[in-house]
């Protein structure tokens, strides 16, 4: 039997790792939180996996210092709490707020089985208790139902009359189809969405009122039915001019174009609207990539077809991207200068070249004819 403290370090060397906190939480499995590097590398372990011959225990100072009284809660610290939204967390003090803020950081669940695919999930996500022993949860692509054991889906499988996502299909082409899921009207759903969403996404707040949003949800179709790839979800009323809520694309079909195709489709909803939009902040690491290679693409694209000068302004008008959105992205492409206080596009062809070539491709293309979709306006 091995015994460290909750707050002992060890050094290890294991796939690229370096530095590792390890909990031991009982004889049977441990919590292995890496630092320094991406959150996702975090996983349980069982015990007998570790090799502790040689390792090196560091004591936190930190912690040391201030022990377990006198912390003083941070908004920061609130809000990651609010965010996994615990049942009773007023009566807890600073240091068990501290303490969930901890445990919450390892994902609790280690795979989900999807559709055909089993998923290694990535992050925490806040399922209800009954579900804390689970390693792995399996799930109705249909309707996102989540269960324990495999027998309890097939069982669910037979009886479920779901072959989409519920709500109206608003995109069809080719094999691939959009569906607009309205929260109020799809409670469970929605809410099964955001569990999934959140085993992926390190930074999404969990929305339990998911009355006041829509989800959009990106599915590849067949004979079998229409298989949920990632979806994209928006307030109905957003005072911040937010077209866009929360995003992800599932692994199985991460690098594939869906996630520029996400994107490119809320732009096209925004176009509809007459409005301009972006995404509401902070934006997860992958989803700050696919945001700024779309931006980078169109800008460039219309860029390099414009003759004449082009003011920010027009830009995001006929794109329906956010102004500040486009001069941070102009800037960071060096293509934009101050002069007599005002910004300038500066576009020579052969720097707009060089950057189309590093964009890369540009993904899959929305086609707006087969968009058939009215903006969402409250029922009285």
């Amino acid at each position: 039997m091995v015994s460290a403290s909750r707050n002992e370090k060890f050094r290890v060397e294991e796939k690229g790792i370096t530095f590792a906190r390890v909990w031991f939480l009982s004889q049977s499995w441990v919590s292995k939180e890496t630092i320094t590097v991406n959150r996702r590398l975090d996983e349980w372990v069982k015990l007998e996996q570790l090799d502790l011959d040689s390792v090196e225990a560091v004591v936190d100072e930190k912690v040391e210092e201030k022990g377990a009284t006198g912390l003083k809660m941070t908004r920061h610290q609130k809000r990651k709490i609010d965010e996994t939204h615990v049942e009773g967390h007023e009566e807890l003090d600073a240091a068990s707020l501290r303490e969930h803020e901890e445990f919450t950081k390892v994902k609790n669940i280690a795979t989900i089985e999807l559709g055909r695919y089993e998923i290694e999930t990535w992050y925490f996500s806040p399922f209800p208790p009954e579900y804390n022993d689970c390693l792995r949860l399996y799930f109705c692509e249909f309707c996102l139902n989540f269960m324990k054991r495999k027998e309890q889906l097939q069982r669910h499988m037979r009886k479920c009359d779901l072959k989409h996502p519920p709500g109206d299909e608003i995109y069809r082409s080719g094999t691939l189809s959009m569906f607009e899921v309205d929260g109020k009207k799809n409670k469970v759903y929605g809410q099964n969405l955001c569990y999934l969403a959140k085993l992926f996404l390190d930074h999404k707040t969990l929305y339990y009122d998911v009355d006041l949003f829509l989800f959009y949800v990106l599915c590849e179709c067949d004979d079998r039915g229409c298989h949920m790839v990632g979806y994209f979800s928006k307030e109905k009323h957003s005072e911040e001019s937010y077209n866009l809520a929360c995003i992800l694309t599932l692994p199985p079909y991460q690098r594939k174009g869906y996630g520029k195709f996400l994107i490119a489709f809320s732009y096209e909803l925004s176009k509809k609207e007459s409005k301009v939009g972006t995404p509401e902040r902070p934006l997860s690491d992958l989803g700050l990539l696919s945001y700024r290679g779309y931006w980078t693409r169109v800008l460039l694209d219309i860029l390099k077809k414009h003759k004449g000068n082009i003011s920010i302004k027009e830009l995001s008008d006929m794109t329906a991207i956010k102004a500040e959105d486009i001069l941070t992205t102009l800037q960071s492409l060096e293509l934009i200068q101050y002069r007599k206080g005002q910004h300038v596009i500066c576009a020579d062809p052969k720097v707009l070249d060089r950057h189309l070539k590093a964009a890369g491709r540009g993904g899959l293309d929305v086609d707006v004819s087969k968009l058939i979709w009215t903006p969402y306006k409250e029922q009285s």
